[in-house]
């Protein structure tokens, strides 16, 4: 069975290092799915010189949309969503509302993807607000996915249920994971524990049949596999992932400067150095990159803004994947189904 055609839009503008890094992970995702068309939307004489600088130019799989603005890292998302209408994040935005591609991707100003994103594709019936939800490392191998990271700041208990229900989606359909285990992040694990909205949401998950809600679980329990989809709001889900980002830094960066100061450590340092890589492989981020902006009419993938090539180049794999499994209609139907069942 030949796999299906995917087209994507890049907002190649965005992010901290722009075409540097956006067109070295384009040629790298086009050599790696045979079936993938690329729009490319930015500068368009600068995004030639650098095909032309990977001997890449023309090439019969990528495409070039002119821009004539880019969306700053500090823009505000109300300006850059009045005044960025001809930016590169905004033309790829209007590819997948236009049906010209299948999803877009974007190292861009998150506050402002989220907003053009909003407005430019709309959200699903049944979905008030949209969540960013990412893949992390978990101790059981599978990824554990956590939403809100960042979109909706504050949320009531119909945003969480609903969060809890596109998260199991994704799940199930990205990595496969059958009846995935939900849980609520809180500050303990006793029903007493947490504010009267993620009560309210527990109570909710608790009395619906198509969600597998195991309950509340910790911040220590993150990475434990005990859930596979953890909800909270997007501050709550921010400052987590940040934090758990710079532990993880922090832990492998102790263990280097223990082994260079130690005289026998440097002795046995190039025997432990590919344990070190592999242990580094497993937390880095770069391959957790690509958080998926859920609860829209299309896909929407945000890399973070300091992407290398391969961290730009997980976040295409993802926009791939969603493609793939069809995720915003996915959502559509469980949506639809959970909210006649809570009727």
């Amino acid at each position: 069975m030949q796999p299906i055609k995917i087209k994507l839009a890049l907002d190649m503008m965005g992010g901290d290092h722009g075409p540097l890094t956006t067109i070295a992970a384009a040629l790298a995702a086009i050599a790696e799915f045979p079936q993938l068309d690329l729009v490319l939307c930015g500068d368009t004489e600068m995004l030639q010189q650098q095909l032309r600088f990977h001997n890449s130019f023309p090439h019969p799989r990528l495409s070039l949309v002119a821009s004539n603005h880019d969306v700053g890292m500090a823009d505000k998302p109300s300006v850059a969503l009045r005044s960025k209408r001809e930016s590169s994040m905004r033309k790829a935005l209007d590819l997948v509302e236009q049906g010209e591609v299948q999803a877009c991707v974007s190292a861009g100003n998150t506050g402002a993807l989220i907003a053009m994103a909003h407005y430019v594709l709309k959200m699903l019936n049944g979905v008030e607000r949209p969540a960013l939800i990412s893949g992390l490392p978990s101790c059981q191998g599978n990824p554990v996915y956590m939403l809100d990271l960042g979109a909706t700041v504050n949320c009531d208990a119909d945003t969480l249920f609903q969060f809890a229900v596109m998260g199991a989606v994704m799940a199930e359909e990205v990595v496969g994971i059958r009846h995935p285990k939900v849980a609520l992040l809180n500050m303990g694990e006793e029903e007493i524990k947490g504010s009267d909205q993620i009560k309210r949401a527990s109570q909710l998950l608790t009395h619906c049949n198509d969600i597998n809600y195991i309950g509340y679980i910790e911040g220590d329990d993150i990475f434990s596999g005990k859930a596979d989809v953890i909800v909270c709001d997007g501050f709550v889900g921010n400052v987590a992932l940040k934090t758990c980002e710079g532990v993880a830094k922090l832990i492998l960066r102790r263990f280097e400067t223990s082994l260079r100061q130690r005289v026998s450590a440097q002795f046995f340092s190039w025997l432990l150095k590919p344990f070190i890589k592999s242990l580094y492989q497993g937390v880095n981020p770069d391959h957790y990159n690509g958080a998926s902006l859920i609860g829209l009419r299309g896909i929407v993938v945000k890399s973070h803004g300091n992407a290398t090539k391969d961290a730009f180049l997980s976040a295409i794999r993802q926009a791939v994947r969603e493609v793939e499994r069809q995720v915003p209609a996915k959502i559509k139907d469980r949506l639809e189904h959970v909210l006649i069942d809570k009727a």
